[in-house]
């Protein structure tokens, strides 16, 4: 048994985890085995044993802007969300990888930084942020990291500058190394709390206004094409509201997928593969997936 490896690292595990439980989507097939560590030295002697055994390991965050396929993840997979801590140096703060980016933001005000309003409403944790530059209302987090704490795949610590992460659009260094975010410093600027509250409020209240948030969704599904914004294109192909299996695209926002019906994984798939098919037959424009998609294909019974 694929446990009985680790089982001495005495770590809160589940064998065949539904990933269903932890996607924001509610959609996810099983992992073969799910790890609750909830300190860094965990992690890294998780990360350690499944290299030494050639495990394959997955990292997850909030599982928030993320689709596991129906057919579920291979080998060891990590959950990095009782990994929360967030704490207060000067101008930064340090924050582990599974602290929800929002609560960075909350703590920023609390300590009267400025910098992190943006990210009020983000729903992903921060090592998730740092993975894919997570940004809105014109901001990303490229803007306001001045380093960060990794792993390899050996389970060794290596230091990186938030110049040496590459960041650019939806992209940072995360995703061409096997890498594991362990924490991340946010190098931020005195700032008044009650204006700093009132942009929080302020971005809060747009976000209520145009997003589905009372639907399990995985965020904004493509990232921005050039020249274009991708809402108004699926609209324009007459798209909005269309349904596959439980999954529909948004009548509040066409750049959202939202669960209305037990959807699988693979009605979110079957969605996006659509929306992308006729994007580009109408308009010649292809829409690239700022969504996550990992695992394996269910297979045929």
């Amino acid at each position: 048994m694929l446990n009985s490896l680790f089982s001495d690292l005495n770590i809160p595990m589940q064998v065949d985890a539904a990933m269903s439980n932890y996607t924001f989507t509610r959609t996810g097939g099983p992992a073969d085995l799910l790890a609750f560590p909830e300190n860094e030295a965990e992690v890294a002697a998780l990360v350690q044993r499944a290299y030494q055994n050639k495990i394959p390991v997955t990292i997850i965050g909030n599982a928030s802007n993320l689709i596991i396929r129906d057919g579920g993840l291979a080998g060891l997979v990590i959950l990095l969300t009782r990994i929360d801590d967030i704490h207060h140096e000067g101008l930064h703060l340090v924050a582990s990888a599974g602290a929800p980016l929002m609560a960075v933001a909350e703590a920023a005000y609390h300590f009267g930084l400025t910098g992190l309003e943006f990210a009020t409403g983000i729903p992903g944790s921060v090592g998730g942020a740092v993975f894919m530059n997570a940004g809105a209302y014109h901001g990303e987090v490229s803007d306001v990291i001045s380093a960060i704490n990794v792993l390899d795949q050996r389970g060794n610590l290596r230091r990186i500058s938030g110049a040496d992460l590459h960041f650019r659009y939806r992209h940072s260094i995360i995703q061409e190394q096997p890498l594991t975010v362990l924490n991340v410093t946010f190098a931020l600027r005195p700032g008044e709390r009650k204006n700093i509250r009132k942009k929080m409020d302020e971005l809060n209240a747009a976000r209520a206004s145009k997003q589905p948030l009372d639907l399990p969704s995985c965020g904004s599904v493509f990232t921005r094409p050039p020249d274009h914004f991708t809402a108004p294109l699926i609209q324009q192909a007459g798209l909005q509201g269309k349904i596959i299996g439980g999954a529909q695209v948004s009548l509040k926002h066409a750049g959202f997928i939202v669960n209305i019906d037990h959807a699988t994984a693979t009605d979110y798939l079957q969605l996006i593969a659509l929306i992308q098919k006729t994007v580009w037959d109408q308009f010649q424009v292809r829409l690239e997936t700022e969504v996550r998609i990992i695992g394996r294909e269910k297979q045929s019974s």
